[in-house]
């Protein structure tokens, strides 16, 4: 196979950038990280499918990798990673075991690394998945079971399908489980309709996105006014997560737990989805209703919480945890698109010699919406109509 252009981590260059700032995280520039390499592409085996990158989206787990702020994942993988598991691309060829896509195909590629005997993933592709080879690249080599037909005809453009393949499924992973939890514990004759509240980002609003088509009340709690007028347009109240200081101490909690109180006439929240950990852990944790269950993917800034055990009890409180989906949760989730699933895109479609930038500017947190990279300078006609 050919070479290929495509970014990657090494531990070197974080162990460099480090030493730069001192050890000091909030100087660190990931733009001098994440650098354009060169790939040598397998050979595709009989059930592999041989991409042309479109589009990719910018994933915060990318963003941990180059800070390896919480582990370092590159060290661990050998020293250097080729990052991105979330992606559009234009199948060039397929092995002769290949039934389910063909050469001219439009499709997503989502980040399910090593299925356990349920179908939930031990590993993400691209991140902690031992030889994995991610997506920001010009071309790629994946497996068939890692791709889905991209649904063309939802009524989103390019850039918004770019935006869905591993927030999606997130999203609905943790939609199902929060419901499943409390429906559990309650059931629909005893509430109907449920408080919902999410903490800014797009796994977050997705979440969001199933609440309102469920019909449930929901906020979106973002420091990013574009991405709250953009739900508020969907139906999702916006709290401004500036008003109380991103909950810098206990006294914003206060204030900020007296306003949902008064939001939702005394209830509380009785489904939150956050990061269980970091700023908004303690506003999550104190706003949840009785028999409230507060969800979380990932795990961004630690990987230790602390929390008040007696509360959660006499509350009735569910704290979960998730991962990712399994590989029917991802085609289910792929059927929402544009019918439940509008993602919030950033205001810059980035070129692909910018992807350090896009990634710099997400860690700076100063984007208005999900941050997508065009790959391909040439587009496909297939998707001709959908790039603006």
């Amino acid at each position: 196979m050919p070479k290929t252009r495509a970014y990657s981590i090494s531990a070197e260059d974080i162990a460099s950038e480090k030493e730069r700032v001192g050890g000091d995280l909030d100087r660190f520039d990931v733009a001098r990280v994440i650098k354009l390499d060169d790939l040598e592409l397998p050979e595709p085996g009989p059930r592999d499918v041989h991409l042309k990158i479109l589009a990719a989206s910018g994933e915060h787990n990318v963003d941990h990798a180059a800070l390896a702020d919480t582990i370092n994942i590159t060290e661990s993988r050998g020293g250097k990673i080729y990052p991105g598991n979330s992606a559009v691309g234009e199948v060039l060829a397929v092995g002769g075991e290949v039934t389910k896509v063909a050469a001219g195909d439009v499709v997503l590629i989502h980040c399910n690394g090593e299925p356990d005997e349920f179908g939930y993933p031990k590993r993400i592709w691209a991140y902690d998945m031992p030889d994995s080879i991610g997506w920001y690249a010009e071309e790629a080599v994946v497996g068939d079971w890692q791709v889905v037909k991209a649904p063309l005809d939802c009524g989103l453009n390019l850039w918004e399908i770019a935006a869905l393949p591993l927030r999606a499924p997130t999203a609905y992973h943790l939609w199902r489980r929060a419901l499943g939890i409390y429906r559990v514990k309650v059931s629909r004759e005893q509430k109907a309709v449920l408080n919902v509240l999410s903490f800014g980002g797009g796994v977050g609003e997705l979440f969001l996105m199933l609440a309102r088509a469920e019909g449930h009340d929901a906020w979106f709690c973002s420091g990013s006014p574009e991405r709250r007028a953009a739900l508020e347009q969907q139906g999702i109240a916006g709290i401004d997560q500036k008003q109380f200081n991103r909950f810098a101490s206990k006294d914003d909690v206060k204030a900020f737990s007296k306003e949902v109180k008064k939001l939702t006439g005394g209830e509380g929240m009785h489904l939150v989805c956050d990061m269980l950990r970091g700023p908004v852990w303690p506003a999550g944790f104190a706003v949840a209703s009785r028999q409230g269950v507060n969800v979380s993917a990932g795990w961004q800034l630690s990987q230790v919480i602390e929390y008040n055990s007696t509360i959660a009890s006499v509350k009735q409180v569910t704290l979960d945890h998730t991962h990712y989906e399994t590989l029917v949760g991802v085609d289910a989730a792929t059927e929402l698109y544009g019918k439940v699933f509008k993602p919030t895109v950033h205001r810059e479609i980035y070129a692909f010699e910018d992807l350090p930038r896009a990634f710099e500017e997400m860690h700076q947190n100063v984007q208005t919406g999900i941050p997508i990279v065009r790959v391909a300078k040439d587009m496909p006609d297939a998707v001709s109509a959908l790039v603006s």
